[in-house]
């Protein structure tokens, strides 16, 4: 409501009052003189009588010409107040019609020129309560060269002066600098839009950055929004093929001693993962062969190892001529000689991989050139194409795979999603279809008491929350859906602890492949639905079967299990371990691969070749028998 109309309000309900008070004093004095009459009874009967008449007389006319004043005065006050009314709803819409309010590009630090002093028109419907900002989009505009916010305030709120100021906030800071100049304002309105020139390739790029919308109070921003990130990169970049459609799901973690051998093209490999330790990739190189390569990223130079960066130029290069989707896992490796690179949380652990410092200054600055050099060396034929990137592994499992000392899991996820959205923006800024997913483990909802684990679902709402918060993404769900326990591969057997633990409902402790659909139910509701409306992406990046009971056992386990994923929309590609059997899993009773370590073929071998062909029935009747079947449908049903 418009506080001039407010203030005239109440000033005429004032005017009204104090007119009932003045009518009511006369009414009073009235009376008191009638009062004062009846006690002169014993007077002058006719003098009494005429004084009466007279003063009566007097009084009375008096009386209505005050009532008839107050009268006027108050329809003259309420028709001001309508007058006023109609002009301030008549503005309103005016404004209301412009949303475009875009605001202006001044140099940053510029000096705001001295506001008039205010009038209450001016603080209309400042109250503090119902000020604050909504957010609806940050995004890239078509030129390539600027980025806008749009929002809209719950109230105008108060301020020093009458404008709102777009701040830019880095990736690790949570507050608003102290030294903060605004980078664009505009004028106090219901709907609004701020632009700001996005500086990629500079020093002070804005492509990882975060906004803010703030108001100035006793000379300080004070935020009025959260912070809010670009959320369409990929209008920046320079690559923008389409996402490969691949022919099947059929995906294998590659053994790259075999990428020489013809195995891959025998096997009809659709999809391939690889990790990418990235502190492997810094420092000088190691082979005068493959000279060290000076990178320079937004202004700084960075030096990568030729030799390193060869192996997986070799990698990406083979997988791509092959027509294989490639997916890169991203590692947080320890390295003495980049610290920066481990969160300030994660030093002093131990452990196979650590958080990403999307925390601090060093770090973000080494990610953000990293997720570039990869993003922009891995779009293309000349060194491969990769179009799948996962950020670290099963990351829920916090003393293993993603190690950070205890935290409250929404501490622990705010920093994760940290990393997630500066791989996100830096990627996707360089190829435009690359899709990012997170990774976790089959431990669901266990509610665990250990500090060595979150749960998954836990964890992926408590992320999905925070992503949704600052600008929603693409992101997808890279998950591991092994067996109930890993040593077992007959994963459709439920008695004992197992039956406990996997259960088709979406508050079962464990999901393997054989309940995978309470994952991509999850990821239908509404809350976890992309900007698009669509349900993200979902890849089973590592799971397998140990051979330890059987080389038949196993091929009958990757049989079932491939039939669920191909059934279910929702599954884009399943990659199993592994290719050839790893010595250290296989002391653990896990030995994965579809061949030995000396290279002999598992029974699973023509299984996972011919899964996906024309002859696939006759490579997989066997393992009816195994389940306890006579027709795939009695168990495969379409997701």
């Amino acid at each position: 409501m418009d506080k001039a109309y407010v203030t005239i309000k109440a000033k005429a309900f004032q005017q009204v009052t104090d007119g009932i008070k003045h009518g009511n004093h006369f009414q009073e004095q009235e009376n008191r003189i009638n009062m004062k009459q009846e006690q002169n009874k014993n007077t002058d009967p006719r003098k009494k009588g005429e004084r009466s008449h007279k003063q009566k007389k007097a009084i009375g006319n008096k009386v209505v010409g005050i009532y008839l004043a107050v009268l006027l005065l108050i329809l003259g006050v309420l028709g001001t107040a309508i007058f006023v009314v109609y002009q301030s709803e008549n503005i309103s819409r005016q404004v209301a019609g412009i949303f475009e309010g875009t605001g202006q590009v001044l140099p940053e630090g510029e000096n705001i020129p001295r506001e008039e002093e205010r009038t209450e028109a001016d603080t209309a419907g400042n109250g503090e309560d119902e000020s604050g900002v909504t957010v609806l989009s940050c995004e890239v505009l078509p030129d390539g060269t600027q980025f806008s916010l749009k929002g809209e305030t719950k109230g105008v709120p108060d301020s020093d002066d009458r404008y709102l100021y777009l701040l830019e906030m880095d990736t690790y800071e949570d507050t608003i600098p102290e030294d903060a100049s605004y980078i664009a304002r505009t004028e106090k309105k219901n709907r609004f839009m701020l632009k700001a020139d996005i500086l990629e390739n500079t020093a002070e790029s804005r492509v990882y950055s975060k906004f803010v919308v703030a108001v100035k109070k006793d000379g300080k921003y004070v935020a009025l929004s959260t912070p809010h990130y670009i959320t369409n990169p990929e209008a920046l970049a320079g690559y923008s093929e389409p996402y490969p459609e691949s022919e099947s799901i059929k995906g294998l973690l590659v053994d790259p001693q075999k990428l020489g051998t013809s195995e891959l093209d025998d096997l009809g490999v659709k999809q391939a993962a690889y990790n990418i330790p990235i502190a492997r990739l810094l420092g000088p190189s190691t082979h005068s062969n493959y000279p060290t390569i000076i990178y320079n990223y937004n202004g700084k130079d960075y030096t990568l190892n030729g030799h390193v960066v060869s192996e997986y130029d070799y990698v990406f290069k083979t997988l791509t001529d092959k027509g294989i989707v490639i997916t890169a896992i991203l590692l947080n490796n320890k390295s003495d000689a980049y610290p920066q690179l481990i969160h300030p949380l994660s030093r002093g652990g131990n452990a196979y991989y650590y958080a990403f410092n999307a925390a601090e200054e060093s770090g973000t600055d080494y990610l953000e050139a990293v997720a570039a050099f990869l993003a922009e060396r891995y779009r293309d034929e000349e060194h491969g194409i990769v179009m799948n990137w996962i950020i670290g592994n099963e990351v829920n499992v916090r003393s293993t795979w993603n190690y950070m000392k205890y935290v409250d899991i929404h501490t622990y996820a705010r920093e994760y999603a940290r990393a997630v959205r500066l791989f996100y923006n830096g990627i996707k800024s360089f190829n435009a279809n690359a899709r990012i997913y997170i990774s976790l483990d089959q431990q669901w909802n266990r509610n665990l008491s250990s500090d060595a684990s979150y749960d998954s679902r836990d964890l992926m709402d408590a992320f999905n929350a925070i992503i949704k918060e600052e600008g929603n993404i693409q992101w997808g769900l890279a998950h591991h859906p092994y067996s109930y326990p890993m040593t077992w591969p007959k994963f459709w057997e439920l008695s004992g602890e197992a039956g406990e633990m996997v259960q088709e409902s979406e508050d079962t402790s464990m999901v393997t492949i054989y309940n995978i659909d309470v994952v991509t139910d999850y990821l239908q509701k509404e809350e976890y639905l992309m900007p698009d409306g669509e349900v993200r992406s979902v890849i089973l990046s590592e799971m397998g079967f140990t051979s330890t009971y059987g080389e038949d056992v196993q091929a009958a386990a990757f049989a079932y299990a491939y039939y669920i994923a191909e059934n279910n929309q929702h599954i884009d590609s399943m990659l199993l371990s592994r290719e050839t059997d790893d010595a250290s899993e296989v002391a653990q009773g896990l030995a994965l691969g579809i061949s030995y370590q000396n290279g002999r073929r598992k029974y699973i071998y023509n299984t996972f070749k011919y899964i996906d062909t024309d002859e696939k029935e006759a490579y997989t009747e066997f393992a009816k028998s195994y389940i306890g079947i006579r027709e795939w449908d009695e168990v495969i049903v379409k997701q």
